[in-house]
């Protein structure tokens, strides 16, 4: 990454740079920014850093990750350079990495066990395992890749102003050239297709299907047979823990502790970190972004702005329209944010007992999806779009308690429900407000089927509609990932054709949240590319 020397600030600037949202992709760009030697002030709008990502207190001694659940995606390039192991961090993997239970049975999924728990239900499928997973972590690994780098950024200009973006497009179009020929066919299948379809290729038992495909509707409000599924499948298997490809893990201390060891490394190089620092408006003179109008009236004035921000949040409330071209405000006010995402987090005063598999064990551990088939899915998804909820709900369930005792009191225990589908905009003008508490109810019930005995364990709950986490961490439309990752959206295209190198229409006015490339995810991938492209430009402003 560019370090240049730090510039001479200017007289009307408080500090050279201001980050609008504290979440972990702020704290990340903040970091390598101060890092390089920039005056860096951070600005979040509640009480406590970290966005989605934060660990709070819920009910009387039970704490847990309430957005954000888990851990896999975060990027090991940015735990090395903020050495957030030494600022805290520590993060355990799932003993077991999926559990799905059944009517008549389970599946489990981890090292050393996925192939034979798969033969119980299809012995074809079980030999097809290897074939697919490989050629899967072609593409993964592939994609992978280039998830620290600035996409191509297809704009309007001479030749001569085109050639970099040419010579990067050149570039990746040679990394790609260089797959197989069966990988290009997976690859545009991957990106083109629905998960359904792609998964009912390579298997036939349902249940294989369904361990597989709840990944691409993991924060997608979609069917798994909706074109462009299979990618958001793809999108999940970036991740790693510990060096190990795949595998998702529990940062001890919930996902707060991830964004706590980057505030500790942000204070360590000096950034400037305020909470209760709600922004208004940003403000710009002669064409380019100078500071910042916090509510309170405050004004921060700084050489160059940088949003992490949802852009529908940033380009719709916070900048002058007349700041912006007429086509990127349209487009801005397309960009599509649904989650299809309900969220709870429940205080257990014992661990729950499974019809299938009673009696506790380490696939408590495991990410315990309650979705049995594609089919289950996809119902689940045209209910939810017709009634507003789904009345089967497809329910993810993590139980951290099992790998962290330091997040219940003895004995008890703390679940995370992630719930779908639901609409993120209730249907006949009804309000997510006064039905919260039912669809609360319907999830908790949803899981007493599995695991008779669940709601009476439960001993307090928070629930999250898509509209409480809109207002509460800034996630438009429930959405967990700041945009669907959908073709028109992702790449070269996030948020906005011509502008996926974080830079914006305003001059100095950046962005570095998850509408960025590669998008969503506890990643930490967006703060570093965004750093790395306003080092450039600061460099080029000191040798002007």
């Amino acid at each position: 990454m560019t370090t240049p020397v730090r510039p001479a600030p200017s007289k009307a600037a408080d500090t050279d740079i201001v980050i609008v949202g504290g979440g972990h992709n702020g704290l990340v760009c903040a970091a390598y920014l101060a890092k390089a030697g920039l005056g860096v002030t951070v600005l979040e709008r509640r009480g406590v850093l970290g966005g989605a990502a934060v660990t709070e207190e819920f009910h009387p001694g039970f704490r847990n990750s309430v957005a954000a659940y888990t851990v896999s995606l975060l990027n090991p390039k940015v735990i090395d350079d903020l050495d957030l192991h030494r600022h805290g961090l520590k993060i355990v993997e799932r003993r077991i990495g999926n559990f799905l239970p059944l009517e008549d049975g389970y599946l489990l999924a981890g090292p050393d066990l996925t192939r034979a728990e798969v033969a119980k239900f299809s012995r074809r499928d079980a030999e097809r395992l290897g074939e697919y997973e490989t050629r899967l972590e072609t593409i993964a690994d592939t994609l992978r890749r280039l998830v620290l780098e600035t996409p191509p950024n297809l704009r309007e200009g001479s030749w001569a102003g085109a050639l970099p973006e040419l010579i990067k497009t050149a570039s990746l179009g040679g990394r790609l050239g260089n797959l197989s020929m069966t990988a290009k066919r997976d690859l545009l299948d991957l990106f083109s297709k629905s998960a359904g379809d792609w998964l009912d290729g390579w298997f036939e038992s349902d249940p294989v299907k369904a361990l597989f495909g709840f990944d691409s509707i993991v924060g997608n409000f979609a069917s798994p047979y909706t074109p462009g599924s299979a990618y958001v499948l793809l999108h999940h298997l970036f991740g790693e823990v510990n060096g190990k490809k795949g595998v998702w893990g529990h940062a001890v201390g919930g996902m707060g502790a991830i964004t706590q060891a980057m505030a500790a490394a942000c204070r360590e190089r000096g950034v400037d970190l305020r909470t209760h620092a709600p922004v208004r408006e940003v403000i710009a003179e002669r064409g380019r972004a100078c500071g910042v109008v916090l509510e309170s009236g405050e004004t921060v004035r700084a050489r160059a702005v940088v949003s992490n921000l949802n852009p529908r949040l940033l380009f719709e409330h916070m900048v002058d329209p007349g700041l912006l071209p007429a086509d990127f405000r349209e487009r801005i006010a397309h960009y599509r944010c649904a989650s299809g995402t309900f969220r709870m987090n429940l205080a257990l005063a014992e661990l729950p007992r499974f019809t299938c598999l009673p009696e506790p064990g380490d696939h408590l551990t495991a990410g315990i999806v309650m979705a049995p088939s594609l089919a289950y899915m996809d119902r689940a998804y045209l209910d939810a779009r017709r009634d507003g909820w789904s009345r089967e709900p497809i329910i993810e369930m993590l139980i951290p308690s099992t790998l962290d005792d330091t997040l219940a009191p003895p004995g008890r225990h703390v679940a995370s429900l992630f719930c779908q589908h639901v609409a993120p905009v209730l249907p006949d003008g009804r309000d997510w407000d006064d039905y919260r508490d039912t669809v609360a109810d319907l999830m908790i019930g949803a899981v007493d089927r599995w695991a008779p005995g669940f709601k009476a364990s439960v001993m307090g709950r928070q629930a999250l509609s898509p509209k409480d986490l809109e207002r509460t961490f800034g996630l438009v439309g429930g959405d967990i990932f700041h945009g669907a990752l959908s073709l028109d959206q992702l790449f070269s295209a996030r948020p906005v054709l011509g502008h996926a190198d974080h830079r914006s229409p305003l001059q100095r006015l950046y962005q570095c949240g998850a509408g960025t490339h590669p998008g969503g995810g506890v990643t930490g991938a967006p703060g570093h590319n965004a750093a790395r492209e306003i080092l450039r430009d600061f460099g080029r402003r000191m040798a002007r």
